[in-house]
């Protein structure tokens, strides 16, 4: 991964692993606690694909493995992560773009249900039934609601801001011009109605307008100088 990607990804995780232990994962609310490393994970992975999404999937994990107040055993929370972000990251559109709000909702529901099975599922191999006494059902739940809520304040801010990052001039030309720059999280934030603001065929009309006032200028000139030569002309023969 590139460097800035690199710095911004880690800087996202810490700021998003201290918010949700600081503060939601003390609202006492019932149920799970609101995931935001999770949401981080989705919203970059969306932007750069699944195998950086892996990495920064297992790298968000391991440090909320590590995180206090941790019960479990580390390594549990970033092999579900790591695994998450590899899938969102397939999730990615080819175009980059979403073409309506309903590819990231979708995916983050998907997300919340698939990581609240998998550390479950994780936890029952290495003998944790904890998941078991508080209800699983309730977990799904309250997990995909609570994520769901969270989500439209935070994915669409976090995958403009990866793809603000990735848009810096050598970003472009390492990736083969500015059309792959298009922000994956437009389609989010424009709720899909396809709106483009200095669209090409704007700036050709704005282009071809200018141009024709342009030559009317130079042929106004032309024409005022033709007739002071004139004028001279006749000037001339009038003295002789």
């Amino acid at each position: 991964m590139r460097f800035n990607r690199i710095l911004l990804s880690a800087t996202l995780i810490v700021v998003a692993l201290v918010v949700q232990v600081t503060v939601l994962g003390r609202l006492q609310l019932p149920g799970a606690v609101p995931d935001l490393v999770l949401l981080t994970v989705v919203a970059l992975a969306l932007v750069y694909g699944p195998v950086s999404g892996a990495l920064i999937g297992f790298a968000a994990g391991l440090l909320a493995d590590l995180a206090p107040p941790a019960d479990h055993a580390a390594g549990r929370y970033a092999l579900v992560l790591c695994l998450i972000g590899y899938a969102c990251g397939l999730a990615r559109p080819d175009t980059g773009r979403f073409r309506s709000a309903w590819g990231p909702m979708l995916t983050v529901v998907a997300a919340a249900v698939s990581s609240t099975l998998l550390y479950a599922g994780v936890g029952a191999l290495v003998g944790d039934t904890a998941a078991r006494h508080v209800g699983l059902t309730g977990l799904l739940f309250t997990a995909v609601l609570y994520d769901l809520l969270l989500a439209p304040f935070t994915v669409p801010f976090l995958m403009a801001l990866a793809r603000r990052a990735e848009n810096d001039p050598m970003a472009v030309e390492a990736n083969g011009g500015p059309a792959q720059g298009a922000d994956v999280a437009s389609g989010w934030l424009s709720g899909g109605t396809g709106l483009r603001i200095g669209s090409q065929r704007g700036g050709l009309r704005l282009k071809s307008a200018r141009g024709r006032a342009d030559r009317a200028v130079r042929i106004k000139g032309v024409k005022g100088v033709k007739s002071v030569k004139g004028l001279k002309g006749v000037k001339s023969v009038k003295k002789l």
